[in-house]
């Protein structure tokens, strides 16, 4: 891959960019979930990554391993070990450009995973719902580089 991919953290505090990437995965270890919040973590190798906005903090989750979040917004971002940086693919402007090809860690893979298409689809919104989407003004960054970030008036506090 030549090309260079970007992406950051939900409030744009943090980004980063890349363009030597490795195999995108679905990592189902239990550290994985915990940090990520969700049933897997969704991860891609980035040879050549670098911060470009922001320093994101850093939390040793094991003698091996650490990992990498926005301390604004909490959005995770990296995962570190000696064999190098992989980054979170939903943090990814273009998150379809890194898809996983394969799943790690099946040992800790949670039952609930296998029957996920098999859930039922919700297909009309309640009205309450269709309220609450009228009001929503997003504060998530974009998803493309800006100049500056966040805009002038806002701030982190």
């Amino acid at each position: 891959m030549s090309e260079t991919l970007t992406g950051g953290c939900q409030c744009g505090a943090v980004r980063f960019a890349v363009s030597e990437l490795g195999r995108p995965s679905i990592c189902h270890c239990r550290m994985c979930q915990k940090a990520f919040g969700s049933l897997f973590a969704p991860l891609v190798s980035a040879k050549d990554g670098r911060f470009t906005r922001g320093k994101p903090k850093w939390f040793d989750s094991s003698n091996l391993a650490r990992r990498a979040f926005c301390s604004y917004c909490g959005t995770p971002l990296a995962y570190e070990t000696r064999y190098g940086l992989e980054l979170a693919v939903g943090a990814f402007d273009q998150p379809d450009r890194v898809a996983p090809v394969i799943q790690v860690n099946l040992n800790d893979k949670l039952a609930v995973y296998d029957q996920l298409s098999t859930l039922p689809v919700k297909q009309q919104q309640s009205e309450e719902w269709l309220d609450f989407m009228a009001e929503v003004r997003s504060c998530q960054h974009p998803d493309h580089e800006t100049e500056n970030w966040p805009p002038k008036g806002e701030n982190h506090d």
